[in-house]
């Protein structure tokens, strides 16, 4: 599939079928993130991947209740991917100081994006979760100080009712603009 093909393709999904997303599959997703572009090739990307239902189910439990109760959907996708980063490297911290860009961010982001559009092409459904107790999630985990939750991914197989909608975009003409504002 042509890459403009996965990214006309790729939806926010939050219905999922009952199947199990074998580990040769998300491995091959993974490998997709693990090659995304980095600053300085940092690299401060890491995935924890739950996909064991009784594991997944705590986390949900912990991370999806009192005002995030609205992200439960999430415990229906046979995976939830946990995507981190490692911000013990001076080169994000000396950069976000210098330019109040904080780098790991945007390194994460294009590393959960060609995930997602690997997915893509794979049949799977995904969809960016923000919408968590980010505290919770790192007591349950057990994370190093180093390590930062960005976001989570509900990944599976769409449910058989899920449709793709057309995309909603505003005209180009109204986002780009040429050689100056």
């Amino acid at each position: 599939m042509p890459i403009i093909h996965a990214i006309r393709n790729r939806r926010s999904v939050r219905r999922y079928a009952d199947k199990h997303v074998d580990r040769k599959i998300l491995n091959i997703c993974l490998e997709a993130a693990h090659l995304a572009p980095s600053a300085s090739n940092t690299q401060p990307w890491r995935f924890l991947v739950l996909d064991d239902p009784e594991k997944k189910k705590a986390f949900g439990d912990s991370v999806f209740n009192g005002v995030y109760r609205t992200t439960q959907w999430a415990l229906h996708a046979p995976v939830i991917l946990v995507i981190c980063a490692n911000r013990d490297f001076v080169t994000n911290r000396l950069g976000q100081a210098l330019t109040g860009i904080p780098y790991y961010l945007l390194d994460v982001g294009m590393a959960g994006e060609h995930f997602a559009l690997q997915a893509a092409e794979l049949r799977l459904g995904t969809c960016w979760i923000g919408w968590f107790d980010a505290r919770k999630a790192r007591k349950f985990l057990k994370l190093p100080r180093s390590v930062r939750i960005c976001s989570l991914m509900a990944v599976g197989y769409p449910a058989d009712d899920w449709k793709l909608t057309p995309h909603k975009r505003k005209p180009l003409e109204e986002v780009v603009r040429w050689n100056g504002w």
